[in-house]
């Protein structure tokens, strides 16, 4: 079985047949484009053709649209479970570019349309929208620069997690309820019992107690309602 890395000239004869299949006559290299498909007075199919996702054939099928609505992008169909994040992802890009896309499985030439060119609207999800202002209001100040790696972010949930362990740090094994009012966490029975990042213990029923862990953390991160400069997060063992 041969090793060698496709080249785009892999791609041309199986994207000709299937065009030529659908009544297209197609020339390669015309002009600036890989492949040109003609059928009567119809607008030209425009296909550009490469080995791998890139910017720059996204780039290229976006100047294409200025001779055709009709565009498309052809790569080398892949294996696992990255490449089907990589189509799934990279059609949703097409769609909103208003690109086809088309993969090749060069082994036996099968071609798969997973977009045709069109006009995209980008559905709204009211979800995440509530989900991300109320992520924004819940969070004090500002303590994340944008930018920054996901881990050991300070979210509101970290935030609440905090006033949580520093109540048990000052009063030591405490109701929940207490916990609770003393904190200003509505949440802080759940918060505890799910215990997402260690920190605390359920010494009996509906008492906790803040672990060595959770210790390390409150010193590390300090106080969540008196928000510092810092601009990165810092990593802990959380």
């Amino acid at each position: 079985m041969s090793t060698a890395r496709p080249r785009e000239t892999d791609l041309y004869g199986p994207v000709k047949t299937l065009l030529e299949s659908q009544g297209y006559e197609v020339k390669g290299e015309i002009g600036a484009a890989d492949v040109v498909g003609v059928r009567g007075d119809e607008d030209p199919v425009v296909v550009e053709l490469k080995t791998g996702f890139s910017l720059s054939l996204f780039h290229q099928a976006i100047e294409r649209q200025a001779i055709t609505d009709a565009v498309y992008v052809a790569v080398p169909r892949g294996s696992g479970r990255a490449f089907q994040k990589a189509i799934a992802a990279n059609t949703s890009l097409c769609r909103r570019l208003g690109l086809g896309l088309i993969t090749v499985r060069l082994k036996d030439g099968l071609v798969e349309v997973h977009a045709d060119p069109g006009p995209y609207q980008p559905r709204k999800s009211r979800t995440k929208k509530a989900r991300m202002l109320k992520e924004f209001a819940k969070r004090t100040g500002d303590p994340n620069a944008g930018g920054a790696t996901r881990q050991g972010l300070m979210t509101a949930y970290r935030q609440d997690a905090l006033r949580c362990a520093r109540v048990l740090s000052e009063l030591g094994p405490t109701k929940a309820a207490l916990v609770a009012k003393t904190s200003g966490v509505d949440r802080a029975r759940t918060l505890m019992a799910d215990n997402h990042y260690g920190w605390f213990e359920r010494v009996a029923t509906g008492i906790y107690a803040l672990c060595p862990k959770g210790l390390d953390a409150l010193l590390a991160l300090g106080d969540p309602d008196q928000p510092s400069d810092r601009t990165a997060p810092v990593e802990t063992h959380s």
